[in-house]
């Protein structure tokens, strides 16, 4: 649920710790826009603290929640490649620090930094990969399976993240979310 890549994380560390000019540690606090859909930026982050949630709003306000977003994890990669807008917003939801970098600088990065230039492909490959079985799995099975497999990778989910947002995550309303839960809840107590 929550994506790690702690190799990019121990990497950009060792970058800033060089004193790699141009790489810069930014922080920001829970629930703030860092990235909003539709705009253009010039950096890319990576996360070395906290989490944030990555999502498309329609015209209606509605959210859909790409994925959530670890240590480790990259946004505003895909904006240094075609130039254009971003696709999605992103929004903290802990206290979250980052190693930001210019896309100038990330992509002489990737021309010269073949160790860099790795990483950020295998990156790219996982998140592709990941979003295709998840988004699927989503729609093949009930709300109750996909709450059961977020707990499994996840078990601390509801403390950390919003029933809102988990609604969203899975694609459904909050109260079905409740009702699940909650449903869920009443299964386990008449197996204990």
């Amino acid at each position: 649920m929550i994506r790690t890549n702690i190799t990019l994380s121990n990497y950009m560390n060792k970058l800033w710790e060089a004193g790699n000019v141009g790489v810069r540690r930014e922080a920001f606090g829970p629930k703030q826009e860092i990235i909003a859909q539709d705009r253009r930026y010039t950096k890319v982050h990576v996360i070395t603290e906290g989490i944030v949630k990555c999502f498309i709003s329609d015209e209606n306000g509605k959210e859909f929640i790409q994925e959530f977003l670890g240590v480790g994890m990259e946004f505003g990669e895909l904006e240094a490649f075609n130039n254009l807008t971003t696709i999605c917003s992103v929004t903290s939801i802990t206290n979250l620090e980052t190693l930001s970098l210019s896309h100038n600088l990330y992509n002489k990065l990737l021309d010269e930094d073949r160790v860099f230039n790795k990483l950020i492909m295998k990156s790219l490959a996982d998140k592709i990969r990941y979003k295709a079985p998840r988004h699927s799995y989503q729609h093949a099975y009930p709300i109750e399976d996909n709450i059961i497999r977020l707990k499994e990778t996840f078990p601390e989910f509801t403390e950390v993240i919003s029933k809102k947002d988990i609604a969203n995550y899975i694609g459904v309303t909050p109260r079905s979310l409740n009702r699940a839960l909650k449903e869920l809840k009443e299964k386990s107590d008449r197996s204990k």
